[in-house]
């Protein structure tokens, strides 16, 4: 899939072609000055709110890469669904809540990675489903995914299998947040959900008694990235040289470590 979506990643993506200063374009943002991000503040450990603040590690990743761009930072929080057509609509210059790269939304808008994660099937302690993974044991259940979010393509291409192998199919229910989601499983109203496998970490430390993950992880080498307008190729410039400034500093391992991620998310050597 990495290989088919190449085509979709139209700035130069290797850091090492990048501007050697990262600089922030003076025409063609919402504001001047100014980067306007859009983020479904909904998917800890990536983006969500504490307090009433925006935090995890896609907030303090924008915030590092808006002091190598010296740029002001202004968020528009929304649901996820809305993300690319606002993006598309002009009400936003990128996309900073750790989307996941298909080559459906590579239609639509570019992306800029900046990691790759993997994904965890999670159910309700003690499994009373007996499901044991994303597999056959999917078919005849009930999945609760992110309207829109890759979660939700993940499930209906099951929902799928499981129909054409004649078996019972999946039902797939679409809800606005992944809190949503979690929240529904856990007052039985579906059997499983998908999540990221940092974000599954962060749900099991948090409610061990109530969750648990079986299966393998799958679709490890999924990226994640920002994303732009398409063709938007100064601003992408702009923002793969903020990023080469980033890592090479050790910032965005140090932000790794903070947020409890797994060194193989990095795709940086």
């Amino acid at each position: 899939m990495l290989k088919r979506l190449a085509f979709a990643f139209l700035l130069p993506l290797s850091l090492g072609q990048a501007a050697s200063a990262a600089e922030l374009p003076k025409t063609g943002l919402v504001t001047d000055g100014t980067l306007t991000y859009g983020v479904a503040a909904t998917f800890a450990p990536f983006e969500f709110q504490k307090d009433g603040a925006l935090t995890g590690f896609d907030i303090d990743f924008i915030d590092a890469l808006a002091k190598k761009l010296d740029a002001k930072l202004a968020p528009m929080n929304m649901e996820f669904k809305g993300l690319i057509p606002a993006l598309q609509g002009g009400r936003l210059d990128v996309i900073n809540s750790a989307m996941y790269i298909n080559e459906k939304r590579s239609e639509q808008v570019d992306f800029v990675p900046y990691m790759k994660i993997g994904n965890r099937v999670v159910v309700r302690a003690g499994n009373p489903e007996n499901i044991t993974g994303r597999d056959d044991s999917l078919c005849g259940k009930t999945i609760a995914v992110t309207l829109g979010g890759i979660q939700e393509s993940q499930a209906r291409a099951d929902d799928a299998r499981c129909k054409q192998a004649g078996k019972e199919g999946v039902d797939v229910l679409t809800l606005p947040t992944a809190q949503d989601s979690t929240l529904t499983l856990r007052q039985g109203r579906a059997d499983a959900i998908f999540d990221s496998t940092p974000g599954v970490a962060k749900l099991l430390s948090e409610l061990p008694d109530q969750f648990e993950s079986v299966g393998d992880e799958f679709e490890a080498n999924t990226q994640i990235g920002i994303a732009t307008r398409k063709g938007d190729k100064e601003l992408q410039q702009s923002l793969a040289a903020a990023i080469k400034e980033v890592v090479a500093d050790g910032t965005y391992a140090k932000l790794v470590e903070k947020w409890k991620l797994p060194a193989s998310v990095s795709i940086f050597k």
